[in-house]
């Protein structure tokens, strides 16, 4: 029987030719773009052309890329005073300074429902949505119907939807959006056949923004489990979302251009900045992913981490952080910070619930308080003692920190930094502290091998 199979096996000469055209295509294109890679997620990639060439060379060449050319930003005029370490750590990046605008959290699905129409129906000249999947539910409904009629009246409207996003629509729901006059893009579709970048790395933003000065945002997708339910889940999934009036409108706005310019092949158009507000809040757009020059989001929770004196809260439905994440958060329950994350007991991705203990187990060693809530939490939020937070789209896990493009906004006023606070606090308070348990053999492997295959590449 393996001689009836023998001329489909490479010779040895064949398999050692194309593990060194493997390794010689990872070596120079690595070397020539001048990525820094996790330790495993080098590793993984090695070993896999080593091991099977002719399946990792074609993987590597369509998912392999973790940076794209950044964007280029304009230097912006700082509209607040220079001091936070944070502030002027992410403006280095050539990220837009913090400035001062009207801000309003929303703690629940009806707030930030209501929040979403009053900026859509707002809008005068223009209607940016960019989103990771739009629900087919009646929320979903609402908001296509409440475009279509915007665009109707004339107004600019331009949805960017990610391509697995896209996947779960019926494409009828965009046709009406487009005969409505709006104009509708996919963020690299899935089957497409065009180079738009490689496959895995997702447009996670959630943006509505009206005229580029009022933003929608946070980690709620445009479908009813984010809001108030719908009939596949009667109990809505708790979540957060803010909108903002001010500068960071417009960040977010040429964050949005620079997005659709990359899908659409347009010339980005030129957002200019809001003239400076003496009233309002301190907040600054934190956009991360492939197109920022830094792991601009890692550098900030990693920064804040050491930076840390009295308390570390955070909220996500992921938890799946890199060395370097976990070994800071690590260091900072050492050195006697109270470091407290809420996640949910059973998320909606088995993957992630199945690998986390791999980083929970020695963080809890080390201090740090898990609390496994009873429900689903989408909502993502860090907060650093009393003059910094974050919240948007970021998970704390390595493909939401290191590949997807993703945004948030960093708070620096009490105010802000005070409500999300008690918010995560309320929360934590549901949960049950978790139990450490060490894995046998099996699941010490598994574990490993699914966050260097499914967690890295």
């Amino acid at each position: 029987m393996f001689h009836s199979f023998a001329p489909w096996l490479p010779s040895v000469s064949q398999h050692f030719l194309a593990v060194t055209l493997g390794l010689l295509v990872y070596v120079l294109t690595t070397r020539g773009r001048r990525e820094r890679r996790a330790p495993t997620s080098a590793m993984a990639w090695v070993m896999s052309l080593l091991l099977i060439p002719y399946v990792a060379l074609p993987a590597y060449l369509v998912f392999g890329q973790r940076k794209l050319r950044p964007a280029a930003q304009p230097r912006l005029p700082r509209h607040a005073p220079a001091g936070h370490w944070a502030a002027d750590m992410l403006e280095s990046f050539g990220l837009a300074p913090p400035s001062r605008c009207a801000i309003r959290m929303h703690g629940d699905g009806a707030a930030a429902r209501e929040a979403l129409l009053a900026v859509i129906d707002d809008a005068q000249h223009r209607l940016d949505v960019c989103t990771f999947l739009i629900g087919e539910d009646a929320l979903g409904r609402e908001v296509l119907a409440r475009l279509a009629r915007r665009a109707a009246e004339g107004v600019q409207v331009r949805v960017l939807l990610d391509g697995f996003g896209a996947l779960l629509i019926n494409r009828r729901h965009l046709d009406t959006l487009r005969r409505a006059g709006a104009r509708v893009r996919v963020f690299r579709p899935i089957f497409s056949l065009r180079r738009e970048g490689p496959r895995n790395l997702r447009n996670h933003r959630k943006f509505t923004i009206a005229d580029d000065q009022w933003l929608w945002s946070g980690g709620r997708n445009l479908a009813g489990e984010y809001f108030e339910g719908n009939e596949a889940h009667p109990r809505p999934w708790l979540d957060l979302s803010f909108d903002i009036r001010g500068d960071v409108a417009a960040a977010a706005a040429r964050q949005f251009e620079h997005d659709w310019s990359l899908v659409s092949g347009e010339t980005a158009r030129d957002v200019a900045a809001l003239a400076p507000s003496r009233s309002g809040q301190l907040a600054q757009l934190l956009p991360s992913g492939p197109d920022q020059r830094e792991d601009t989001a890692q550098s900030l929770l990693i920064g804040a981490c050491f930076r840390a004196e009295r308390r570390i809260l955070a909220v996500t439905p992921y938890f799946v952080p890199g060395d370097s994440l976990q070994d800071a958060l690590r260091l900072a329950a050492r050195r006697g910070v109270q470091v407290d994350i809420a996640i949910p007991d059973q998320s909606n991705h088995m993957l992630a619930d199945f690998v986390r203990s791999r980083s929970m187990r020695p963080l809890a060693r080390a201090g740090v308080r898990f609390h496994m809530l009873p429900f689903m939490a989408h909502a993502k939020a860090v907060i650093v003692d009393d003059d910094l937070a974050m919240t948007g789209s970021i998970n704390l896990d390595q493909r939401s920190l290191l590949l997807n493009h993703e945004a948030a906004v960093v708070f620096y006023e009490a105010q802000q930094i005070d409500w999300l606070a008690q918010w995560v606090q309320g929360v934590a308070s549901a949960g049950e502290a978790y139990r450490t348990r060490e894995p046998g053999l099996a699941r010490d492997l598994a574990e490993g091998l699914l966050l260097t295959l499914a967690f890295q590449l």
